[in-house]
């Protein structure tokens, strides 16, 4: 007899079936897994073993043999061990065969029989909700799994308690959707004296998903500037949160299996390899940017940062999906950020200030600023200076405008942009937002009035636009006009766009 019990591997964010198949036949006693499993899967032997064990049953003396299908599939996770035990626990009689047959089972295993928290069961839980299938989960996972919709999820906090439940002994109870505690999470921009022109360039950039560039010498603000950034954001919508989720929920992050509505913001040290920002390693996990999805990617000391991490975030900044190729994977991660990065004008910082400027300026600030390529600096939308902050400024009293005033211009301009782009797609994937819109969009919703129109021709003509620097003053510009509830692109909002273009830049 073979016992079958189903399962998933992983591949990006793809979930693939697999079927764990458990035979005892006679022979030498053994205990063999199959089918490209790694050294965790493995493992598992000694795991399901000791479970077993102490729920108080033994496995008898003859040949184990555990398989995984398909076999040429790579087997990676902790979170085989659980199917592995219950296919053991069919061949043994004890579990019944029929009943879970419309299970999909994950979690890992203790040596004293309770079930750990595995990643990646919220993508799971889709996967089983799509096919019309149960799921099978940790009890500390069940939450997650819970946000899938109209599937049956058992969530046993240990292998006893799932037996016990299919022989009737004690029903488990479906685990209840939870979702994180958002209050008071994100600093308020009330904390910011001054820095007017940095504030209005961080409203325009939340109302479009415009990505930003502050420069400016050390203690201006930059980073708390970034930091009160989702504050003012709009907070996901369910379907967002999900896409987040799930992300969340693969990479290992998703504590206690609460789903947040806060939009990611992930602040990587500049020390970071090009695997940690874009992902990869051994098992292809997802990178920072892919943390961020539908966030923010905050960068400081962008030009600490090295030059080849910078260049592989050309990419994903363009089309919104990060794609790791390996020898052994070749995954695509949604990567759709809105990048926020800071830094200093050269390497001393103090440019401007002839009294504390480095005797190597201002050559010192081309050489620092040519770290960054072109094309890079061509895909922020928004260049800004940050001055440093007077001592008068530190006087005054707190503004008066916080977030909330600020969240909820935001919001309007987003809900109108939710309206125009409802149904549009580009590059296979919906639209929200102005910064989202490919060039023959923009043609149709923001090209400006007749002043606008000369404007821009003008200054594309006069500052090298390329095309893609075109549309992105398009995108501004047509912010812009959502702030100001406007339905045409015009002349001022075009100029204003256009002061956020950095003079030299190429396009």
């Amino acid at each position: 007899m073979v016992a079958r019990v189903s399962t998933v591997a992983f591949q990006g964010i793809d979930v693939v079936g697999v079927e764990v198949q458990a035979q005892m036949a006679a022979g030498l006693p053994a205990f063999t897994v199959v089918g490209l499993p790694d050294k965790a899967v493995g493992e598992s032997r000694e795991r399901v073993r000791a479970a077993l064990g102490a729920i108080g049953l033994a496995l008898p003396p003859k040949r184990i043999t555990v398989n995984l299908a398909p076999a040429d599939l790579p087997k990676e996770g902790s979170h085989f061990d659980l199917p592995i035990a219950v296919a053991l626990l069919v061949a043994l009689g004890v579990l019944p065969a029929d009943e879970l047959a419309g299970y999909t089972v994950l979690g890992e295993l203790a040596l004293d029989g309770s079930i750990g928290a595995v990643a990646g069961v919220l993508p799971a839980a889709m996967a089983a909700a799509g096919e019309g299938r149960g799921l099978i989960c940790p009890a500390a996972s069940g939450p997650e799994a819970a946000w899938a919709g109209e599937v049956e999820v058992l969530a046993p906090p240990g292998l006893l308690a799932l037996v016990n439940h299919f022989k009737g002994a004690a029903v488990l109870a479906r685990p209840v959707p939870r979702l994180a505690d958002e209050v008071g999470l994100a600093p308020d921009l009330s904390d910011i004296k001054g820095q007017e022109s940095a504030k209005r360039a961080l409203e325009v950039a939340a109302a479009g998903g415009h990505n930003l560039l502050m420069v400016g010498p050390p203690g201006s603000g930059k980073s708390m500037l970034a930091a009160r950034l989702p504050g003012i954001l709009p907070p996901l919508d369910p379907a967002e949160a999900l896409e987040v989720s799930m992300i969340q929920s693969l990479a290992g992050t998703l504590e206690g299996g609460r789903l947040s509505r806060l939009r990611p913001y992930r602040n990587p040290h500049h020390s970071a390899s090009m695997a940690a920002l874009v992902g990869g390693g051994h098992r292809a996990r997802p990178g920072e940017i892919s943390l961020a999805h539908l966030g923010v990617l905050f960068l400081d000391e962008l030009p600490e940062f090295a030059r080849g991490v910078l260049d592989s975030l050309r990419q994903p900044l363009e089309t919104g999906r990060a794609v790791v190729a390996r020898a052994n994977a070749h995954v695509s991660y949604p990567a759709r950020v809105q990048l926020v990065a800071a830094m200093n004008p050269c390497r001393c910082g103090h440019l401007a200030d002839a009294a504390l400027a480095c005797s190597r300026a201002p050559r010192c600030a081309g050489d620092y600023q040519a770290r960054l390529s072109g094309p890079l600096l061509d895909r922020i939308d928004l260049h800004v200076e940050v001055p440093a902050v007077s001592a008068a400024d530190l006087s005054l009293p707190p503004p008066t405008e916080g977030s909330a005033a600020v969240a909820a211009r935001v919001a309007a301009a987003r809900s109108l942009q939710r309206q125009r782009y409802a149904g549009e797609m580009a590059s296979g994937a919906p639209v929200r937002t102005n910064a989202e819109a490919d060039g023959a969009l923009l043609d149709r919703v923001a090209t400006p009035d007749a002043p606008g129109r000369r404007l821009l021709t003008e200054a594309a003509s006069h500052m090298r636009l390329s095309a893609r620097g075109y549309h992105r003053v398009l995108r501004v510009a047509r912010t812009l006009a959502d702030l100001d509830n406007e339905p045409t692109t015009g002349r001022l909002h075009i100029a204003e766009a256009l002061s956020y273009r950095r003079m030299g830049q190429a396009g």
